[in-house]
């Protein structure tokens, strides 16, 4: 039986690992073994994968200095056939540590993000020669300067539990509820973390002008990070009941499920789980054109695409998503696109890849 040890440096809540987990669920059991191996991940996703029994391993507490070689020593230990690495850095150094190992494992790379820190980047391109295979999330990723020289480069869109997020949207008066969201009102969500790629500045502005222009509008904002406060902040300065920050929803999923519309307003992506999970449910999606977005939301189809950084722009958007005749429309075309995302036909194309990959 094929051993794969999938290696990603935190597994907690966020784009790349729940493309990682939800694929998991999904894979067959019959001819692969996995194991993940990781810095460290939440009890959630430990106890997800566990009850799919895939083993999560983490190395010791120790200084964070050595705490990747110790990821390294683990998965060395582990002696795994293919070493699917998910994070540049942990990356950069099993690439090196991979080459000691007696039988030497193959390696496949998932590019997750159209950038890095730049030192981060360097170290990823200098050893991305020793992948045997480089997947990318989207084409915009495949195209950025991260793949560039990667070799045997493919683009694979990922994807969600389309009949899961199908069952969360059969639940959305009850979700509603629970967010104390007014029968009345249009759902508005944004699932993102609190970072400068995300430009919640601009959200915040467009959120204003939409609820002025139609009070209908609540938008919830989801998620954590370094810049919750500010914008938490800034909502209390702005004074207005049609925003509301509700910090980490542990399933935001099923908040997106229960939505009227998904918004991003970020300047830059991969290709983001939430549109996916959107798709999954039948809710239309409003977003920059950035990353692989484009790549699922055909405007005027599922969605509508605007120009990043225009804030004029993203309201005429999200306020034409919310007339009656255009919204039942963009829902229609957001269910018929619930095929792209389907995690089962990823899963099945990842299963091939690593037979294929072994016997080169």
């Amino acid at each position: 039986m094929t051993h794969v040890c999938e290696v990603i440096k935190i597994l907690d809540v966020g784009g790349a690992e729940t493309l990682l987990v939800e694929r998991l669920l999904a894979a067959p059991r019959a001819a692969k073994r996995y194991t993940v191996a990781c810095l460290w991940a939440s009890d959630e996703c430990v106890q997800r994968l566990g009850s799919a029994g895939i083993e999560v391993i983490q190395p010791a507490s120790s200084p964070p200095s050595l705490r990747l070689l110790r990821l390294a020593a683990v998965v060395r230990r582990l002696r795994p056939d293919v070493i699917h690495l998910h994070s540049p850095l942990p990356a950069s150094l099993l690439r090196v540590t991979s080459r000691f190992c007696r039988p030497r494992p193959l390696l496949i790379s998932t590019v997750h993000n159209v950038r890095y820190r730049l030192p981060t980047m360097l170290l990823d391109r200098a050893t991305g020669w020793l992948d045997a295979h480089t997947v990318a999330v989207s084409s915009q990723v495949a195209r950025a300067v991260v793949s560039r020289g990667a070799r045997n480069l493919s683009t694979r869109i990922h994807g969600v539990n389309v009949a899961e997020q199908r069952r969360r949207a059969g639940e959305a008066e009850r979700t509603r509820r629970d967010w104390q969201v007014p029968e009345s009102a249009f759902l508005i969500v944004h699932v993102a973390n609190f970072r400068p790629q995300k430009n919640h500045d601009l959200l915040l502005d467009v959120a204003v002008r939409v609820a002025d222009r139609d009070p209908r509008a609540v938008f919830l904002l989801a998620g954590s990070g370094p810049l919750r406060d500010r914008v938490a902040g800034r909502v209390a300065e702005l004074g207005s009941d049609a925003v509301r920050i509700v910090g980490r929803v542990p399933d935001a999923s099923r908040l997106i499920a229960a939505a009227d519309l998904l918004v991003l307003s970020s300047t830059y992506e991969g290709l983001p789980v939430v549109v996916m999970e959107a798709l999954a449910a039948g809710v239309p999606v409003v977003s920059t054109a950035v990353g692989g977005v484009p790549e699922l939301i055909e405007h005027g189809r599922n969605g509508y695409l605007t120009k990043p950084g225009d804030p004029g722009e993203l309201t005429e958007a999200i306020v034409r998503a919310m007339r009656p005749e255009n919204h039942a429309r963009l829902s229609q075309g957001a269910r018929n696109s619930a095929d792209l995302v389907d995690i089962g036909r990823t899963a099945e194309w990842f299963e091939q890849l690593y037979d294929e990959v072994r016997v080169s």
